[in-house]
């Protein structure tokens, strides 16, 4: 018996836990895709000329708008990329 609450208990903290990580990851996946689109956007609007290289694409995947937006100021002040 004693068993049996032990594995409901842990099986409620794992169902809370995925819970929570699979919220943190949705955030995660549209800051992502929402920097993606940023990016592309502006270069196609904007004719910005910045090449989609391993480094571009692993900023804008990790930073998500914050990271287009850190592409996109260093290409205008002619720092990179």
């Amino acid at each position: 018996m004693f068993i049996e609450y032990n594995i409901l208990i842990i099986a409620v903290v794992v169902a809370i836990v995925a819970y929570m990580l699979l919220k943190t990851i949705k955030h995660l996946v549209i800051n992502t895709m929402l920097g993606f689109i940023i990016l592309v956007a502006c270069n196609i609007l904007l004719g910005l000329g910045i090449a989609y290289t391993w480094v571009v694409i692993a900023i804008c995947a990790i930073g998500g708008v914050a990271g287009a937006a850190a592409i996109i100021l260093l290409h205008y002040l002619n720092v990179a990329f």
